[in-house]
């Protein structure tokens, strides 16, 4: 942890720099108070928004008495640092032109600082076609209940009113409808213990386990199309425990799996598949989460990805993993992913962002939202 005090933020000033300045706050998740000290101090210069804070999540909004709301959230904590640090950030050329390379270039600093440069303009300089709630929020690299977003989705859910939502995850600047949902379970098989020199004596329970790899081996995954678009699942084992020493035949042995399901199917759904699919085994259910349907229909979103095309020229496609736009479609909010950075680069060692896609996402945004 540390006592730094927070930096200052420019939020009107080059869009590249404050990547750059928000990136060199370390804000490894359980550790974001300084950067949202930074966030919530640059926010509170501009009156034209009301800024409000629970714990590390710092929420702003207008209130111009329009018709509409929007609103538009992303996470402020990083996966920890490589070592040595991949901070500060470095600028390097790269096939499309400059790059930004360093922990949360990607998953999410440019993202946040979209939502920055924005939520400082709309409102003061533009007046903007909607009202607009901007969310940023801690612990969103680890477990669920941790999850700040979860944690304004409790608390004050009222701060998360809104026709529709943005998460600023890294989508390469396209967007990406809903998400997959998410189920994990243990499989377990049980045997009798006994000396490995007497086998015969007990049950071997690691053997068992055999059938459920095979049944997850013979497994085909559904690609579903979604609202038009296409959802890849995947069934897999994650993990294999069990054994008690190396000369005791095993009393239990427990396979962890884990299904991402299209968003066609709710959570009790998809832990009804895999029981049925491990009929026979003991199945504990240990965590999961709802997708979201892409909510391409909706007339807000519509225009959303119209302005997209306009910019970028990139469809939309499915979220293939989860996100937290499911928190927004159980509030019954349509909610998409747009943000610079390729998602496949997120938590990797060499994390970057082309500039350009920074700038392209502020575009594609600021059109919609100015687009009377």
């Amino acid at each position: 942890m540390t006592s730094q005090p927070a930096p200052v933020l420019d939020l009107r000033g080059d869009l590249a720099a404050l990547v750059t300045a928000l990136c060199d706050v370390p804000s490894v998740s359980g550790d974001e108070t300084r950067l949202a000290d930074a966030v919530e101090a640059a926010l509170r210069g501009f009156g034209h928004l009301e800024v409000l804070r629970d714990g590390d999540a710092v929420v702003a909004r207008t209130h111009l008495g329009l018709p509409r709301r929007v609103v538009v959230a992303g996470h402020l904590d990083t996966v920890p640092l490589t070592d040595p640090p991949n901070l500060p950030v470095r600028v390097l050329d790269g096939p499309a032109g400059p790059e930004l390379w360093g922990r949360g270039t990607v998953d999410m600093k440019a993202g946040v600082a979209v939502q920055l440069a924005l939520a400082a303009r709309l409102g003061a300089d533009v007046v903007p076609a909607a009202d607009l709630t901007w969310v940023f929020y801690d612990h969103e690299e680890v477990a669920a209940n941790l999850n700040g977003l979860g944690r304004l989705v409790r608390n004050h859910p009222e701060w998360l009113e809104g026709d529709v939502a943005v998460l600023c995850e890294p989508t390469s600047g396209g967007i990406e409808g809903g998400c997959n949902g998410t189920l994990r379970v243990e499989v377990r098989t049980r045997g009798v213990a006994a000396h490995s020199a007497r086998a015969w004596t007990g049950h071997n329970a690691i053997h068992d386990a055999a059938e459920v790899l095979a049944r997850l081996a013979a497994y085909t995954p559904r690609t579903v199309d979604v609202d038009g678009l296409a959802y890849r699942e995947s069934l897999n084992a994650v993990g294999i425990r069990g054994g008690i020493s190396g000369n005791v035949v095993p009393d239990e042995c427990v396979v962890t799996v884990n299904y991402r399901f299209a968003p066609d199917k709710s959570l009790a759904q998809a832990e009804a598949h895999v029981r049925e699919l491990f009929d026979g085994f003991e199945v504990t259910r240990t965590d999961g989460a709802e997708g979201a349907r892409p909510g391409l229909d909706d007339p807000l979103v519509a225009d959303l990805v119209a302005s997209v095309l306009a910019v970028t020229g990139g469809q939309p496609t499915a979220k293939l993993g989860w996100t937290d736009v499911a928190r927004f479609s159980s509030l019954g909010i349509p909610a998409v992913n747009l943000g610079p950075g390729d998602p496949l680069l997120a938590h990797k060692d060499d994390e970057r962002c082309p500039v350009g896609q920074v700038t392209a996402t502020h575009d594609a945004l600021l059109a919609w939202l100015t687009a009377h």
